[in-house]
């Protein structure tokens, strides 16, 4: 460790969370004593301007990470698998915001509002959460610890940058195409590797990511798994629906939650929200005061409001979340990641 900062990579620089991861740590004035960008072999060569100064990337190999003492990764979930503990060998700590090592039991799955102490378990390597869970176990984390949680069920309506830069060149293609009274030719959403693919401009797509066995999708199994690890409970029952719209920035989320309590009221559950770090409560519907994607886009914070309790369950209510998804989503809650584990010692295991 040196007086100035710390040795950090970030692999995948050149994607849109790699820019964003960028962008975050210039914002934050992250203590960066050597700054080393990486990507596949095809991205390496290119300049990236950080804090004024040109970087070249480079190509991620194992010998990338000699003296790395942070490294932040988010170029697909292949390279993580490939790289990580290739990283960790040589002393790094990995922020990995791929779904490679989410569900392993022996990685922490974090987000700082949330679960923070869980950082301090790490191995060498920390999972940074699918986007559409991080901003919504954020909402539900006041929630859980206030009034009890035992269901929640989700319907997501995610911006096209989630399935990165060439969906959203698609979008943009599309939308002028079908304005001009042309053919749309969809070549990469719902998902690229898929056998089928559908126009995504004017549309609405129900799939994110491959079908399972059980009809659900992978990102929907995400979502499923992945709350229940991150808030220490496996017995509230989630279940979750994707879907795709053709915006560009920011999930929103249509969240129905059942408290464990009796004769809680909406001013309550505003009032948890409200206080919570990280989380915004937009919500007077007086004054049609509600997050909406553009709204969200560009700031760090989740977003709720139209918070209203359920007509038929008592124990029931619905909220509407809205945060950036290359953002809280993506690039600053990693960031807001290696914070944590400089401030409490949780470098050097």
């Amino acid at each position: 460790m040196t007086t100035q900062g710390y040795n950090v990579a970030v692999v995948g620089a050149t994607g849109a969370v790699g820019e964003k991861m960028l962008e975050t740590l210039e914002k934050k004035n992250f203590p960066i004593n050597e700054l080393h960008l990486l990507s596949s072999k095809r991205s390496a060569g290119k300049e990236i301007t950080f804090k004024g100064t040109a970087y070249t990337v480079k190509e991620a190999t194992p010998e990338s990470f000699e003296n790395i003492q942070i490294a932040l990764f988010s170029a697909g979930g292949s390279v993580s698998k490939a790289l990580a503990h290739e990283a960790v060998k040589r002393g790094a700590v990995v922020v990995d915001n791929t779904s490679a090592f989410r569900m392993d039991p022996e990685v922490p799955l974090v987000v700082p509002e949330v679960n923070e102490e869980d950082i301090a378990k790490h191995n060498g390597i920390i999972a940074n959460p699918n986007c559409s869970t991080i901003q919504m176990v954020a909402a539900l984390k006041p929630i859980q610890e206030q009034f009890g949680l035992s269901r929640v069920i989700v319907s997501t309506y995610q911006a096209v940058s989630g399935a990165g830069t060439k969906a959203v060149n698609e979008l943009q293609e599309q939308s002028k195409a079908f304005l001009d009274g042309e053919e749309l030719e969809p070549e990469i959403l719902p998902v690229s590797g898929e056998k089928k693919h559908y126009p995504i401009a004017f549309n609405a797509l129900p799939q994110i990511d491959v079908f399972q066995e059980n009809g659900y999708t992978f990102e929907e199994m995400k979502m499923i798994n992945e709350t229940k690890k991150i808030m220490h409970d496996s017995s509230i029952k989630v279940a979750a629906t994707c879907v795709r719209l053709p915006f560009f920035t920011s999930h929103a989320e249509s969240v129905y939650v059942e408290v464990n309590n009796d004769n809680v009221t909406v001013e309550q559950i505003q009032e948890a929200i409200k206080n919570a770090a990280g989380v915004v409560l937009e919500d007077d519907t007086e004054n049609q005061v509600y997050p909406t994607p553009l709204s969200a886009a560009g700031k760090p914070d989740v977003f709720v409001g139209r918070v209203r309790k359920d007509l038929d369950n008592s124990k029931g209510f619905h909220l509407w979340v809205v945060s950036d998804n290359l953002l809280k989503g993506a690039a600053w809650n990693s960031v807001q990641i290696a914070e944590s584990l400089i401030k409490n010692n949780w470098l050097q295991k």
